[in-house]
């Protein structure tokens, strides 16, 4: 289960009460090591290997087509990220964003199991691993 960030919730609320708009676009998922609050307040992977993936918002190379009896979407590629550099890292959450740097946080979600990558570690996620439901 994901959850929205307080930017998204802003975002859609004046979008669908307020007659403002809301593009999307190319998405990135960021790794972090504490959870990342809808505040975006946890710490994101540092590493000199580490960059956010992208994840393109469509359904043939991003995200499926949501479920419409569940609301859930999940990733339809496998997303791939360099091997660590530095030192162990232990990941505990993941995070849309929409930028590869900076940007605004748009869902986060917690790891079913945290992963500990010693260096040259690669983290992958498989097809279908990462949802985000609407409920």
């Amino acid at each position: 289960m994901s959850a929205f960030s307080n930017y998204l919730e802003q975002a859609l609320i004046n979008a669908t009460l307020r007659g403002t708009t809301y593009n999307g676009g190319t998405v990135f998922i960021a790794l972090y090591t504490s959870d990342p609050t809808d505040a975006d307040s946890g710490v994101e992977v540092s590493d000199s290997a580490y960059v956010r993936q992208v994840a393109d918002a469509t359904a043939a190379d991003g995200f499926d087509v949501p479920d419409t009896t569940g609301g859930d979407t999940a990733n339809t590629a496998v997303i791939t990220y360099p091997g660590i550099a530095d030192v162990e890292i232990v990941v505990t959450h993941w995070a849309i964003f929409d930028a590869e740097i900076g940007g605004n946080m748009l869902y986060q979600s917690v790891l079913t199991q945290a992963k500990t990558l010693q260096v040259s570690d690669v983290m992958s996620f498989p097809v279908g691993s990462l949802t985000v439901t609407l409920a």
